[in-house]
Parts: structure tokens; C-alpha cells; sequence
């Protein structure tokens, strides 16, 4: 497998919306564990107010990513392959609004 990241820009009104087709696209990975698995997503701000996504897939393909969200209703604006990992610290604590 390689590893993608999948721009999803503007893809929900609510962050409610998100968190339904999360659920979906879980359900979906679950029956696709063997072509991909779903690593992390960064949620985006979008200027009109909807919100998107920046997720991080190792997949076998970038048509694995397209079948898996069009099984979980998910818009795919982008799929990028990912050449390499820099780390230069850990992701930031989340912190309680």
C-alpha cells in the first residue's frame, strides 16, 4: 500500500455532517480493510462557512479511495500520493474549548 492524502474541500455544511459520513466512511473501511485503511483527518474552516477535510489513507490505489467514497457518499476533490514524512515535532495536544 501506498500512502494518499484526499482533499475534501468544503465538503459539509456542519460539522454534525461530518461526523455522520466519518461514521459512514468507517463502516465502508471496515468492508475494505485489504485496499484501505483511514489513518487521520484534519478538519478545515472553509471561507463560506461549510467544512472539509485533509485525510491521510494508506491505500492500494487511487481508485480504491474513489470506490470507498462513493460507498461512503464522500466527495474526493483531490488524491495526492505522498512521497515522504517529515516530522519536525508530534501533532498538538487538543485543547478543551
Amino acid at each position: 500500500m501506498e500512502t494518499y492524502v484526499i482533499l475534501r474541500r468544503g465538503g459539509w455544511r456542519t460539522a454534525g455532517d461530518l461526523q455522520d459520513a466519518a461514521a459512514r466512511s468507517t463502516v465502508e473501511g471496515e468492508r475494505m480493510s485489504d485496499d484501505v485503511r483511514w489513518i487521520r483527518s484534519y478538519v478545515t474552516a472553509e471561507t463560506d462557512g461549510r467544512v472539509g477535510t485533509v485525510c491521510v489513507y494508506p491505500a492500494s490505489s487511487p481508485e480504491a479511495i474513489r470506490r470507498h467514497a462513493g460507498a461512503a457518499e464522500l466527495p474526493v476533490d483531490e488524491i495526492v500520493k505522498v512521497a515522504d514524512t517529515v516530522i519536525v515535532r508530534p501533532d498538538p495536544e487538543r485543547v478543551a474549548a
